[in-house]
């Protein structure tokens, strides 16, 4: 498995990583992770900036659910981190490491309607949950734990978008915001197409 570089590291690469894998393997998983860890992290800031930032209708009822999803991406990161260093791999959380690696825009929105961030939420979710399938496909059977690890975070985060997709789909099963690839598109789109209460 070819390992992924990231352009900021912790540390050199211990000279160990867990029994049963080779370390080249073991550190390929773990830099694999790295990537995982950038994305959970952006996640997290990500829903905690919307929840901040919600206003109109449904405005409760979106800042409250935002607040679970957020716990649980965090304990996503610190599980990542330590199955990184326990592969041998220093993980880096650092801001300046995210903004660096990450292989996405930054998220778009500032204040605005409940709506319009939950059409632009499920756009981050998309790219998340593609992410996290790649990476559980790449690590493959090298290492069983590293993906079961990683089907149960997608597992959640799969669940946490169904959360924020019932609020742009009618009764058809129409979302609002299909075909939009933007996260302004999606916004003003789901704030023309989705009914207010």
């Amino acid at each position: 498995m070819a390992a992924q570089t990231t352009t900021t590291k912790a540390g050199p690469d211990s000279d160990f990583t867990v029994p049963g894998l080779s370390l080249e393997d073991g550190h390929g998983v773990g830099a694999t992770l790295q990537l995982r860890l950038h994305a959970l992290n952006d996640l997290q800031l990500t829903l905690k900036h919307a929840h901040w930032n919600v206003v109109g209708p449904d405005f409760i009822g979106v800042h409250k659910m935002l607040d679970p999803q957020i716990d649980a991406v965090r304990e996503m990161v610190d599980e990542t981190a330590e199955r990184m260093a326990t592969l041998g791999v220093p993980p880096v959380g650092t801001p300046g490491a995210i903004a660096a690696d990450r292989t996405w825009n930054e998220y778009s929105l500032g204040r605005a309607l409940t709506i319009e961030h939950l059409a632009a939420l499920d756009l981050v979710y998309d790219g998340v949950i593609a992410d996290q399938r790649k990476a559980i496909n790449s690590v493959g059977e090298i290492d069983p734990i590293t993906q079961d690890m990683l089907i149960g975070h997608t597992k959640q985060l799969e669940l946490f978008q169904w959360f924020i997709r019932s609020h742009l789909e009618n009764k058809a099963g129409y979302t609002a915001t299909t075909g939009e690839t933007t996260e302004v598109g999606a916004a003003e789109k789901a704030s023309r197409t989705v009914p207010r209460t």
